[in-house]
Formats: C-alpha cells, sequence, structure tokens
C-alpha cells in the first residue's frame, strides 16, 4: 500500500501450512450451505502448499457490486478485510500465515451505484523529485461541503450513485478525484479503475463515508485507465470456511 488510501494487499504473516481443515458437524455444514444459498456465494478454502489458503467460490448471480474477503482468528470475529473484489473475481490465495492458527474466512457482498466513468491519461515519466518536493495537499481524502447535497438511501435501486465525478493530473504519477456524494446510508466509496490489461473494473481505494475528494498515486498499469467512483453498502455473507495450519 503506497498511500494510507490504497487498499491493502494481504498481509504477510509468515506461515507454515500443513493441516487441512476441522471437520464439520452436520447441523455446521447444513447451516453454511443455506447462509451461502441465501448470500449467492459458497465459500471453499484448501492448503495448496505448505504456506498457502487457496479461497473458491462460483460466481455471482445476486447482482452484486463486488466483494470483501474478510478473514479472523474467530469465527466470531473481527474479521479484517483481506480485498475488495469485483464480481468477476471467483479465487483469492491468501500466503505465508501463522503456524498452529486457526483462520476463517467469508465473502461480504457490497451494493452501490457508481459514477461515470471518467477516462484519465497521465504523463510519460517517473515520480521526479520536483514531484515529491511540490507539496501532496490534494492526497488526502476529504469532505468538501459544497459537494454535499441531500442524501438517497441506496437500497433503492439507482439512488445515491456519485456524480460530477472529475478528474484533476497533479503530475506524472497523481491524480486527485471529486464527486458530488447523493447517498445518504453509505457504509463508503470505492475508487475504481479499468486498465487496459483488465476486463472488469477493479476497486482500488476504500474511503469512509462522506467523503468526496482523494487523491491517487498511480501505479505504471494505471497512468492510463478509466476510472470511477461508487458508493456502497454491505449486504449478504456467506458461509464461514474454516483451516487450521500446521507446525
Amino acid at each position: 500500500m503506497r498511500t494510507s488510501l490504497r487498499i491493502a494487499a494481504p498481509t504477510v504473516l509468515l506461515l507454515a501450512l500443513s493441516a487441512c481443515s476441522a471437520p464439520q458437524t452436520t447441523d455446521e455444514a447444513g447451516r453454511d450451505a443455506a447462509v451461502a444459498a441465501a448470500a449467492g456465494s459458497a465459500l471453499r478454502a484448501s492448503l495448496t502448499s505448505p504456506t498457502d489458503i487457496d479461497l473458491s467460490w462460483q460466481k455471482d448471480s445476486s447482482g452484486a457490486s463486488g466483494h470483501a474477503l474478510e478473514f479472523a482468528t474467530e469465527e466470531s470475529g473481527p474479521y479484517t478485510v483481506l480485498q475488495y473484489l469485483p464480481p468477476g473475481v471467483t479465487a483469492y490465495r491468501h500466503p505465508d500465515l501463522m503456524p498452529n492458527t486457526t483462520f476463517f474466512y467469508r465473502l461480504r457482498a457490497f451494493h452501490g451505484p457508481a459514477s461515470a466513468p471518467l477516462s484519465v491519461s497521465l504523463p510519460p515519466g517517473e515520480l521526479t523529485q520536483a514531484d515529491e518536493d511540490s507539496g501532496h495537499d490534494w492526497l488526502p481524502a476529504r469532505k468538501d461541503p459544497a459537494r454535499v447535497v441531500p442524501g438517497r438511501p441506496l437500497k433503492v435501486s439507482g439512488a445515491g450513485a456519485p456524480t460530477g465525478f472529475k478528474a484533476v493530473v497533479k503530475h506524472a504519477n497523481g491524480i486527485q478525484f471529486t464527486w458530488t456524494d447523493h447517498a445518504s446510508d453509505e457504509a463508503g466509496f470505492l475508487l475504481e479503475a479499468r486498465t487496459p490489461e483488465s476486463t472488469e473494473y477493479e476497486p482500488l481505494v476504500v474511503l469512509d463515508p462522506d467523503i468526496n475528494s482523494t487523491g491517487l498515486i498511480t501505479l505504471p498499469t494505471e497512468k492510463q485507465a478509466s476510472y470511477r467512483v461508487r458508493a456502497f453498502t454491505y449486504g449478504e455473507v456467506s458461509n464461514v470456511v474454516h483451516l487450521t495450519t500446521g507446525e
């Protein structure tokens, strides 16, 4: 994560995995199957090497905007988000975990409308010393009262989508995004991008409720991309799966 805003990559915890998942009782399996059916995603997990857990699920047909993949070391939580994922993603690898530890995983759907997309082309070149010395007051996420209107609930179809989405190029690797917040019940906002190499928009940055301005220091693959911002709320939760790491 290159700024405090960028969605974190999976936390590296120095793993040494070897065991398989603890057996489920009939009641537990039935409960998890019912929850998964309601959520539209049946989560599965497997140890594919001494240090890797692979997670997979079927493609969601419930119309979710995407999923937050979460983990915990107790079934009751607290759960931590590993990654916000677009709806087309159906697999994820969580590497390098702690030994002798049980890890619990679940998928939480998120829903919400996105702004109109905006194509941004940054000038060639890397971040220069002059860029670094120029100040980055535009980078932190913030709320501008001038871009807030009376909100509408996101549960109403199409309501609450951000409007007036704009981008200002600050330097060869920096963009400031602004928009108007129309939602009244958002859990937050997701800044999403689709690069020439990707087939769908992927969440890059997760933001608090009521935010309507944020900067982005781009990766090389994001210098030519289409961006948008999504107001979202959390929805259905999948079944919980667990695996215990070994010595």
